[in-house]
Formats: C-alpha cells, structure tokens, sequence
C-alpha cells in the first residue's frame, strides 16, 4: 500500500535525528509533505560558469580560475586574501573566518570553482566566503543542471542541509504518495497544472525558467499551490457558515411596534444607504437561521443607527439584543447614544464592563438573567461564563478586527437556548479590501454604508514635518479662539527619546504653556476609566477647547464642533487607524482639517503611506494600500487566532485567484470528504478554528 507524505515523518530521511526534528519543527516542518511545501524564497544560477571579465557588484554567479597570490592580511580584522584568475579578469576571495588547513590547502597554483555574491572591494572585485571546491587536474568544471533554491531557513538549520533534505524527500514523491486533490476536470478549468509537477518544477527549476516570474510569486506552479491553500481556507469558512445556519435562530419578523416611533423621533431622516442596508438587515432577521451579515461603512455614515433599528426589531419579538465594542469608551458612546434614543420607549440599557463590579455587576447580572434587561451594551466582558441571557436573539458586534474569531463564535454561544442561536450582525468602520471580504469574511453576507449623511463635510489632509510645529500650535489657538474644538494626538503615554515621540503628558504641559488662554484635557490608556470618561464629557460638553491624547481616541468619540486634528507621528500608525483618527473630526458642518505631523526623514513607505492619506478619505482605498503594506494578518487583527497566516499564498498577489477559488469552493463543498482532505492538508488541526 502506498504511504502518503502527510503520514511520513521527517525522521524517515536519513541522517534526522532529534536535534534535527526539533530544528526543523521550529519551521513548521514535521512531515515529508511539509517539506515539500516549504518552497524556495529564491534561487541561485549555478548552472553556468561566468568570466571574471564579465562580472558585476550584485551578482551571484560561479566562477573558475587559479589562485595566484595568497596572503595573510593584519588589519582591523585579520583576513586570509586570495587573487584568483581565469584569463579574462580577476577577483579576491576574502576569509575572515578560516582554518589553518584552508590555510594551506588555498594555495597560488590552485584551481578553484567558487560560487557566491560579487562586491566592489578595497582592490577591486571580490567575494567574500565563497563556498568553492577544489578542480583537480585538467577535469571539467561541474555545474548544475537546475537552479539552486534558498529556502526560509532558522538558526542552525543552513541551506546546504535543507536542501540535501529536499532532495531526499523528493524520492519519496511517487504516483499517489502526494494525491492531488484538484479534481483534472478543475484542473483543466482553471489552467492549473498537477501537484507533482509543480513540487518537481518549484524545488528544481530547469535552467530556463522564468526567474522573474519565480521570485514574484507568480508562476504557475506556484499558483497551482496558492489555490489550493486559498480554497482550504475557503472551505473552512463555509463549514462554518454551514454549521452556525443548521442551529436554527430565532425568526424575528418586523413588526414596526419600536421601530416606527424611534425612526418618527430621529432629528435626520436615513440615508438611501442606511434605508438599503437595514432592509438586509430586516429581512435576514426573519429567517429560521442565523443572520451572519457584516456591515462596512466609513467613520461617519451612521452604522450605530443600523444596529438600532436590528436591535428594535430584536426586541419587538420578546428576545434580547447584545451590543459589543472592543474599548470602553466605545461602549460607553454606544450605551449614551442608545439609552439617548430608547430610553423614550421604555427601554432601559443595562451596561456591563470591566469596570462596573460588586453589587452593581451582581444586579446587571441578574437583570440579564432574568430578560428584564432587554438590551445589554458591554465590552468583551459579555463572553465571561458568569453572563448568562434569558433569551438572546441578536448579537451586534462593533469593530469586528478588534476582536478574535474565537471571542465571535463565543458570544454565538450566548444564545443557545435550548438549540437556537442568535443572529449576528458584525459592524466595522475599517473598511476591508474586497480581497479580504471574499476570503477572511467568507462566512459572512456583506452590505456597505457608502454614503455619508448630507452636512457632512470632507476633511482636509496637511502633512508637514516636526520642524513647523510653532506654526501647528498657532493654527490650534486660532481655531479655538473661534468657538472650535481641536485634538492632538501622540502616539504613545511616556517619553521615549528612542522612538522620537512626543509623549502625551510632556506634550499637555507644553501646550498649556504656550497657549495659557485655552482649556485643555488630556486622556491616555493607562487612566482610569472614570477620569477618561469624565475629561471625554468635558469635551463633548465643550467645556475644554483642546484635547491632549493617545490613540485610545480612534473609535467613538463623536464631537461634532471638533473640527482640528492634530496627529503627531503619523509615520508610527498604520493607515486604517490614521483613517479612523482623522474621523474624529468632520462630523459636523464646519471646515475641518487633519494635520500630519512627521519626524523627518521619512522613510520610502513612510512617504507613501502619508501621501495615501493627503490624497483620498475614501476609505476603501486606504484599506487596499494598507493591506499591500502590512499584510492581511495585520490588517484583520486575527493574528492572534492562526488565521490567515498562509504558507504560500499571499492575498494581495493572488486576488485574481479568489473568484476562481470561490466557485471550485462551492462545488467541492458538496463531496464531504475531499473538501476535509483538502483543508487538513492545509490547515491540519487549524482548520477547526471555526469551531468553539
């Protein structure tokens, strides 16, 4: 019977010890098929010998030729020199590390083939620690037949012995020891070529292969790999969807009995958008299965008023909603806005957070318990086993990045009463690139807010260097001399000379100095949530003109006469979280502006990524340069999860992939046992992350 690679361990090969295995399990190497996934970072041309006269700095080639001249050299750093030839030209083999048996084997009269990278030197051209071998006689020069692959490697592991690992488990890799999972008539579809080959090709590229198209990723055996990756995560999200949808929810018609009063008391009426986005919401709420729908839609557009009205209807049919923001003072705005907007109808919120304890904490408890709190506004604090629902029937998750996928599914878990569950509606103003709604959120339906309510007015991005900040401070009081309000941010609570940050404390005194006149408040994360809360309604109050602050200001706080922001250090943020500061300002009718302020110099992505912010507020767009910048891992904040960390694929490179990956997901959904085969190859254990 034949063995699968999957089955065979790294232990199998020759000459891997234990030492060896725990090696190469610091690489996620555990099996033969392990191995052969670890694709090449690169490749070397070793399949040529180049003449000396033809060399240039950069490159990485092997050369022939016989060592003339071999010197000690004393210097700063002592250095074995040899001044090999080859007719055409000259270069210098430097060794800094050498023993006496190198010594006196690198001898003038020797013939040598080395291989390594050429650089300009104090003498000329030279390569320093070339691997090399020794040419005995008039013999022929050996040279490779393929390209030499450079694999990712970890200390004490080097390229020399993962390579000869390769190639051992290369020979393990016979008809059906590695089957390929790709139905042909897929394969064929999707221009996709077979398993086998593509592993042969990627790990011994012939001599004329395409380097260029090797190194971006983008080759077709390579491809073929990166489909099949992004198809097990794929599927794994549609399991999900497929489990939470035959639990069973709670049908919740709409019935008007909240929802028309609140919509008849609203000072504005809804957008086109909201009114689109809302008839989703509503109609998936009907329906016997959970709703799983995630709402995009930038600072501003008014999700919050969304929520509302899914949580009215919710409670229209006798069940509870829940309301999550990742930071207290999210949750807070969320619970003033809705006892604002409820409390008129009866409704009372109950609140629950880290910071709400004792007797206090005993009676939300027991008023959520018993359903006498209908509605429950909370921080993550709602996922502790002590909180326990009467009956939930809708979960609305604000800034869905913040948190984990295990803490979403958690909260699913709330709501089974008996074997319901509730509907989920998940609200972000991260925008998400189209590329990571498809793949990150493919167990969720998606509607976007893409209108701003009418008054609201664009803001005005100015990027300038630390240098002018007399001229930023000047601009602040000139504003608040006016009746407006402005902020300064920094981007971290103590000094740090290292990090060039203005920290927030040194920056408040500073300000207070120079502008004596104005009302300032400082808020950071290590106060306490009551002083933050405090010196927040202060300045939502306008009781304080200027607002010293880290970032824990980048979500919910909404200041309509704030219409100045300043943000220092700029360069040190990632732009959805620029984004999500500059939102502060602009929501109410006056000009507002969003001063960048760097230190200099500014790095090339530095510059870039600030020039994204000067030149659009659209933020779909700066969502797309902050994936290609950072990476979906960093993007989605799921890290921390093991989700879409890929070993090949890469979601920016192989967005074309994802349409093609989305249809063959949905047919080989429907064979139960390939689709298992194809997301344990790829996932292995991790493609149970969608489970509780």
């Amino acid at each position: 019977m034949t063995e699968l690679l999957s089955d065979l361990p790294v232990t199998r090969l020759k000459g891997v010890g234990a030492a060896l295995e725990l090696k190469l399990e610091r690489l996620g190497l555990h099996t033969l098929q392990d191995l052969l996934f670890h694709l090449p970072l690169r490749y070397q041309d070793r399949t040529r010998v180049v003449p000396m006269g033809a060399l240039r700095p950069g490159d990485e080639c092997v050369v022939t030729g016989e060592i003339k001249v071999a010197d000690l050299m004393q210097g700063r750093r002592r250095a074995l020199l040899c001044r090999m030839q080859d007719g055409t030209g000259t270069i210098s083999l430097r060794f800094f590390h050498f023993s006496a048996a190198q010594k006196n084997q690198l001898l003038p009269g020797v013939r040598l083939r080395c291989f390594g990278e050429v650089r300009p030197g104090p003498g000329g051209l030279e390569m320093v620690h070339p691997e090399y071998s020794r040419i005995d006689g008039d013999g022929a020069v050996s040279v490779d037949s393929t390209l030499t692959p450079v694999y990712p490697a970890t200390e004490g592991l080097h390229q020399t012995r993962l390579r000869s690992l390769v190639t051992l488990a290369m020979q393990y890799l016979q008809p059906g020891t590695l089957p390929d999972l790709l139905p042909e008539t897929l394969r064929r579809q999707w221009k996709l070529p077979g398993l086998d080959d593509s592993i042969r090709y990627l790990h011994q590229p012939p001599v004329d292969a395409n380097q260029d198209l090797l190194l971006e990723g983008r080759h077709p055996s390579q491809r073929r790999l990166a489909f099949e990756e992004l198809l097990a995560h794929h599927l794994t999200l549609l399991n999900l969807r497929q489990q939470a949808q035959q639990q069973g929810a709670p049908a919740l018609p709409y019935r008007g009995t909240l929802v028309k009063p609140f919509l008849a008391a609203l000072p504005f009426p809804l957008t086109g958008a909201q009114q689109r986005v809302c008839n989703d919401v509503a109609r998936d709420m009907t329906k016997t299965f959970p709703m799983l729908r995630l709402i995009q839609g930038d600072v501003g557009s008014g999700k919050t008023v969304v929520a509302a009205l899914a949580a009215l209807q919710a409670m229209e049919n006798g069940v509870q909603a829940a309301i999550m923001a990742p930071t207290e003072i999210l949750a807070e705005q969320h619970r003033n806005n809705f006892t604002q907007w409820l409390e008129p109808l009866g409704i009372e919120v109950a609140w629950l957070a880290g910071k709400v304890k004792g007797k206090a904490r005993q009676k939300q408890l027991a008023a959520i318990q018993d359903g006498s709190a209908r509605l429950v506004v909370g921080t993550h604090a709602l996922f502790q086993d002590e909180v326990q629902f009467q009956d939930l029937g809708l979960v609305v998750v604000d800034e869905q990045h913040r948190f984990g996928v295990h803490q979403r599914l958690s909260l699913r878990e709330k709501g089974r009463n008996g074997e319901r569950a509730p509907h989920q509606l998940i609200m972000t103003a991260t925008p998400i690139p189209r590329t990571l709604t498809m793949s990150a959120y493919a167990d969720l339906d998606c509607s976007v807010i893409d209108e701003l309510p009418p008054g609201r007015t664009p803001v005005n991005t100015v990027v300038i260097a630390d240098g002018r900040r007399q001229e930023v401070v000047q601009r602040v009081s000139l504003a608040c001399a006016e009746g407006r309000q402005a902020y300064w941010v920094c981007t971290l609570i103590d000094e740090s000379e290292a990090l060039q940050c203005q920290a927030a404390e040194v920056t408040c005194e500073n300000l207070r100095e120079a502008l004596p006149d104005l009302r300032i408040g400082l808020v950071h994360g290590r106060m306490k949530a009551t002083e933050k809360a405090s010196v927040m309604a202060q300045f939502k109050a306008a009781e304080l003109d200027l607002l010293v602050a880290t970032t824990v200001i980048e979500v919910g706080v909404d200041v309509p006469n704030a219409s100045l922001m300043i943000i220092e250090n700029p360069e040190r943020l990632g732009l959805a979280q620029l984004h999500q500061l500059r939102g502060r300002v602009g929501r109410g009718s006056q000009e507002s502006f969003c001063v960048l302020m760097y230190q200099a110099p500014l790095s090339k992505q530095g510059r870039e990524r600030l020039a994204v912010m000067r030149e659009t507020t659209d933020g779909f767009r700066i969502a797309e340069k902050d994936l290609e910048l950072r990476g979906p891992g960093e993007v989605l904040g799921t890290r921390q999860t093991g989700m879409m960390q890929f070993r090949i694929a890469d979601l920016n490179r192989d967005a074309d992939l994802l349409p093609g990956v989305r249809e063959v997901a949905l047919q080989i959904q429907q064979d139960a046992s390939l689709g298992s085969a194809v997301i344990r190859r790829w996932l292995g254990q991790g493609g149970e992350y969608g489970h509780v």
